[in-house]
């Protein structure tokens, strides 16, 4: 390979908050697996736009989790940021998922994990918050 095109090429580093996000799934995943939860898929793509954090079983609930890390709450609780249009994609994103389904479950439930600290400190705060609100007004489940 050429010397210049060494120069040129760049290493792809992944943007620090993107890394801070992927290290908090990483400890909502444990959590609920601690918890007793079986998961059922990590940071699944619903079409072009939409993708949920954490799918999980509890007995009989399938659970959509949405994981929110943030190294304080200088500016709020990280859930403060499931505003009304993040609520809405997250509930097109689960009827996505519910229509591909070969099975529906009996019910359904929006969670959030709240991750507070840094990757590179120790004991961040973990906060599992359950039924943070319905299913969109506008989406239906047809079951």
């Amino acid at each position: 390979m050429n010397h210049w095109f060494k120069k040129w090429q760049k290493k792809r580093t992944e943007p620090a908050h993107l890394k801070s996000g992927r290290w908090g799934e990483h400890l909502a995943l444990r959590l609920l697996k601690k918890k007793k939860y079986r998961i059922e898929g990590e940071r699944v793509r619903v079409g072009r736009h939409d993708e949920i954090d954490l799918i999980a079983w509890q007995d009989d609930i399938l659970v959509f989790v949405e994981v929110k890390t943030r190294k304080n709450e200088r500016f709020g609780r990280p859930v403060t940021a499931v505003n009304s249009a993040k609520r809405k994609r997250l509930s097109r994103a689960a009827v996505a998922y519910l229509r591909k389904m070969p099975k529906h479950p009996n019910y359904i439930r929006f969670d959030v994990v709240e991750v507070i600290g840094e990757p590179k400190k120790p004991h961040p705060e973990i906060r599992h918050l359950e039924n943070v609100f319905p299913l969109d007004a506008s989406y239906r489940l047809w079951w």
